[in-house]
C-alpha cells in the first residue's frame, strides 16, 4: 500500500510540474512505466532494452537515468536507432514527434513482439502510450488494446492516472 502511495504522489508531482518538451520529465515517466508493466516472460531476461528512433534529446536522459537505474535487477541500456530497418524488439521504443509519420510502419516491424512503443503524439493509433499535454501538463494515454496485443499488462497504478484511449 505504502508504494502505491508513493507511486501516485510521484506521478502527480511530475504531472504538476511539467513542461512541454521536459525530457527529464519524459525519461522518469518511462522508467515508471518499466516499473508498472508486468513483462511475459520471455521479455523479462538479461538488459532492459530502451530503443530511441532517430534524433531527440530524451536521449541523454534516458542514459543519465539508465547510469543510475536498474528495472529490477536487470542493467538498462539505451540504444539510438536512426532508420527503420534498425527497428526490433526491444522493452521500450520512444518515437519521437519527427517520427510520428512512420508509426504504422514501425508497428509492423514489431509485430506482436512484447514491446512497450511511446510516443509523443497524442492519439496516436496503435502505439501503446503516447505522451499528452492536459490542462498544460505533462501527462500519458494508455492504449489498453496495444498492450494486450504485445502481452503486455499495466498495473492498477498506471491505468489510473493514465487518459485511457
Amino acid at each position: 500500500m505504502f508504494k502505491k502511495l508513493i507511486f501516485a504522489g510521484l506521478f502527480t508531482s511530475i504531472l504538476s510540474a511539467a513542461g512541454a518538451q521536459n525530457y527529464q520529465l519524459h525519461s522518469v515517466f518511462m522508467y515508471s512505466f518499466a516499473k508498472y508493466i508486468q513483462w511475459p516472460d520471455d521479455a523479462s531476461q538479461g538488459e532492459f532494452s530502451i530503443m530511441v528512433y532517430g534524433d531527440s534529446p530524451i536521449l541523454q536522459e534516458l542514459n543519465t537515468l539508465a547510469g543510475k537505474k536498474k528495472i529490477g535487477d536487470r542493467p538498462i541500456q539505451v540504444v539510438q536507432i536512426n532508420s527503420l530497418s534498425d527497428v526490433r524488439k526491444c522493452n521500450i521504443l520512444f518515437v519521437p514527434g519527427a517520427k510520428s509519420g512512420q508509426l504504422a510502419e514501425i508497428l509492423g516491424k514489431l509485430g506482436d513482439t512484447p514491446t512497450l512503443v511511446v510516443t509523443e503524439q497524442s492519439g496516436a493509433k496503435g502505439s501503446s502510450i503516447n505522451f499528452t499535454q492536459k490542462e498544460g501538463k505533462l501527462a500519458f494515454e494508455l492504449n489498453s488494446n496495444a498492450l494486450s496485443k504485445r502481452k503486455l499488462r499495466p498495473a492498477s497504478e498506471l491505468t489510473r492516472l493514465a487518459i485511457i484511449i
